[in-house]
């Protein structure tokens, strides 16, 4: 026979004798193991990255500290996608409880009794990712101009917000203190065929700000409180467009830091 017969048949003979002892002995290594590497983010090691051949690459979004403000529908996916990077530290910043209608547009399933227990939103997604990773850090309140400081020393910040004059005042301080950040927004709206038969025209926006780029913001950002998402805000289910502008925000960050290839570096980019 081959090299794999004769592995494969060492392997019965030892794990047959081992079974007697511990019947759920198994000596072939497609076995989850936990994380060896004490320095890892993770609970159990990032098998893909090794597989694909690219973990020098992942390596590369190992930056310190990551900000999500806002975890409703967008920035829940954010955090889906950003968990499993091995960024050390993913802080989330968010006052409002974790509803029901916020349960049909996040990743995942929460439960009955999770909703029951009227969590706030950041702390039932550390709950949610803990027995996956570290360093979910929730912060239960919202920022504003008293403590936008908290944001100092960021390697990046994504703001998922639904209020012009919360993001007005988020991104005028961010390029203030030159921490580089993506915007997230989403727009939804009723049209009605010619006989009257309506359908929704959906739209999501991710812009990027760096150091070296804001001049564009005035001209894509919507800084206004007007009632524009009503629509949005009537919890009609949406979650498909909260995980693709929370997916382009994130590949959107990793072109920057080298992950991705960046042939277009636009910093503004709209999807409907």
């Amino acid at each position: 026979g081959n090299f794999y017969d004769k592995v494969t048949h060492y392997h019965t003979l030892f794990v047959s004798q081992a079974r007697v002892k511990f019947p759920n002995a198994d000596g072939r290594t497609n076995v989850v193991h936990a994380q060896r590497d004490e320095n890892s983010v993770f609970k159990y090691p990032d098998t893909a990255s090794s597989r694909a051949g690219i973990t020098a690459i992942t390596q590369r979004l190992e930056v310190a500290k990551v900000a999500i403000v806002g975890v409703g529908g967008t920035g829940g996916y954010i955090l889906d996608l950003i968990a499993k990077t091995p960024v050390r530290e993913i802080h989330l910043f968010d006052h409002d409880d974790f509803e029901a209608h916020n349960a049909f547009r996040a990743p995942g399933a929460a439960s009955f009794d999770e909703l029951r227990a009227k969590m706030k939103k950041v702390e039932y997604f550390k709950e949610a990712y803990d027995p996956m990773r570290r360093g979910i850090v929730p912060h239960p309140y919202h920022l504003d101009e008293n403590n936008l400081h908290e944001l100092d020393g960021f390697d990046f910040v994504f703001i998922a917000v639904d209020q012009g004059s919360a993001r007005k005042a988020l991104t005028d301080y961010l390029c203030q203190v030159n921490v580089p950040f993506i915007d997230v927004g989403m727009g939804i709206t009723r049209i009605e065929d010619e006989v009257g038969v309506p359908s929704l025209l959906g739209k999501c926006r991710v812009t990027l700000a760096t150091a070296n780029k804001h001049d564009h913001l005035d001209r894509s950002l919507d800084f206004q409180d007007d009632d524009q998402e009503a629509l949005y805000r009537s919890n009609i289910q949406v979650a498909d467009m909260n995980a693709i502008n929370a997916a382009i925000a994130v590949l959107r960050w990793k072109q920057p830091m080298g992950f991705y290839l960046d042939q277009l570096l636009a910093h503004n980019r709209n999807f409907t």
